[in-house]
């Protein structure tokens, strides 16, 4: 079993519990995901030498929250050096 389906299975007897699961684990792919569209938008991974002098970088990230139906969620936006990044994911 992997580590979801142990929570999942200790929270079947809890609302409360379920929501929060599935809020942590919604938070964590949102996030992700905003990780993977900026690193497809620079063409390099975090700390890799191939972005190293090509004129735009990771510039860290704000934050937002948006509701969901499970609760709400604190989303990290990343940035790109020159403002160009645009998410399309929300």
């Amino acid at each position: 079993m992997n580590d979801f389906t142990k929570d999942m299975a200790n929270a079947l007897f809890n609302q409360d519990k379920i929501n929060d699961l599935f809020r942590q684990k919604l938070q964590q792919a949102v996030n992700d995901l905003l990780e993977s569209e900026l690193t497809a938008f620079l063409g390099y991974n975090p700390y890799e030498r191939d972005g190293w002098n090509t004129g735009n970088s990771r510039n860290g990230a704000y934050f937002r929250k948006v509701d969901t139906q499970f609760g709400e969620i604190e989303i990290q936006v990343p940035r790109d050096r020159n403002g160009m990044f645009h998410q399309h994911t929300l």
